[in-house]
């Protein structure tokens, strides 16, 4: 790179957020962070306005105290701030690492400003999907995928060339579920829901994991950033979480994208690309023996994919509603509310009860969004 890129953080002190700093911190010639966006975490926040001084510092809630020595950036509150970090004048990256719906409209809004959206908040294209893909091909703006899954698949179609492909292959770790009996799935705890075989990630997404509800979350990303019919786009559990994901030609060849299990990885290759930035990670020794295993996953012990599936061959806004009702079950999961076979029921029962209302802009997702949280927590609450 011959200039500084300057780049937002959406989701600074979070998993992906953070991880994408270090990579930063190795390259501080090449990139300019031009604002940071955290949840509630201030203090954080604060260490690193204080490391990077960026121009734009969000939270979601103004915090009783800014300190003096961070006050020489503007600060911003509430979720037009993570708006604002994205529209910022002269930013060429944004990179989107919020979680949950709530980085839809930051991701519209960043297509109007920056020149590539870098992109790990999945649920902006599960539940905006036609919407944001719309906008970057009107716009001509590029969307790279930063979930490891969908950057490999991106990373393989690099070496494609023209040729066809017939499939897409995600894998998935399985979760810490994996080889449980549907009743001791049922009972799990939240610190076993936690407990991640192989990846380390926020409380939500690492939840999602577990009902493998985040697989399914990124089959539907997968078939809006890709373009591939919903029956072209499969999932196979592969526990190791070597082989990041796949695609095969109409041959038959199988090409994949294999690492240690790093978010650094694909954080660096969307921050770098088209080259490659070295992020300092483990890497795969072929002079040892290295195990790749394959499996179909249980979608009678793990509902929530099915549901994924299900909720995008509806279309319109069942997706939406799908995603609605997860958040709002994680966090009642994650409040030691219900136990953690609920969260599969819950999301079951509002797309069943969805009355499959259409969805033709922002405000109609939103809509959904709310009656989908409403509906959960009802059937919540009884």
């Amino acid at each position: 790179m011959s200039e500084r890129r300057k780049l937002s953080v959406l989701g600074a002190t979070g998993s992906i957020g953070t991880q994408a700093l270090d990579v930063v911190r190795k390259y501080p010639d090449a990139f300019e962070i031009v604002a940071l966006t955290a949840r509630s975490s201030a203090e954080k926040l604060f260490g690193l306005v204080r490391e990077f001084k960026p121009k734009l510092a969000v939270l979601e809630k103004e915090p009783e105290v800014i300190p003096q020595d961070v006050r020489f950036c503007e600060w911003a509150f509430g979720a037009d701030g993570l708006v604002k970090a994205a529209c910022m004048d002269g930013v060429q990256d944004v990179l989107a690492a919020v979680v949950g719906i709530a980085g839809l409209p930051a991701a519209l809004g960043a297509l109007d400003h920056c020149e590539r959206l870098l992109l790990a908040n999945k649920e902006a294209l599960v539940t905006g999907g036609a919407l944001v893909m719309e906008k970057a091909r009107r716009l001509k703006k590029k969307i790279l995928p930063v979930d490891s899954e969908h950057s490999a698949i991106f990373q393989c179609l690099q070496a494609a060339g023209n040729n066809p492909v017939s499939r897409i292959l995600l894998t998935a770790s399985g979760g810490p579920f994996r080889t449980w009996s549907a009743g001791d799935i049922e009972r799990a705890t939240k610190a076993q829901a936690l407990g991640h075989p192989t990846w380390r990630m926020g409380p939500k997404i690492t939840v999602d994991c577990a009902t493998m509800m985040n697989k399914g979350l990124e089959v539907i990303e997968a078939y809006w950033l890709f373009g591939l019919e919903l029956d072209r786009i499969e999932v196979t559990v592969h526990p190791q979480s070597v082989v990041h994901s796949m695609i095969e030609f109409e041959d038959g060849a199988v090409l994949a994208q294999m690492g240690k299990p790093d978010m650094r990885g694909p954080i660096s290759y969307a921050l770098g690309f088209p080259g490659r930035l070295p992020y300092g990670g483990e890497r795969l020794s072929f002079k040892e023996r290295l195990e790749l295993s394959f499996e179909a996953p249980d979608t009678r012990k793990f509902p929530c994919l099915a549901y994924a599936y299900q909720a995008q061959r509806q279309g319109g806004g069942y997706p939406v509603a799908l995603n609605g009702a997860n958040e709002a079950a994680v966090e009642a999961f994650l409040r030691e509310r219900i136990p953690f076979g609920a969260i599969a029921r819950v999301n079951g029962q509002v797309l069943e009860q969805y009355p499959g209302t259409p969805v033709r802009g922002v405000e109609d997702v939103y809509a959904v969004d709310q009656w989908a949280r409403h509906a959960a927590r009802e059937i919540l609450d009884k």
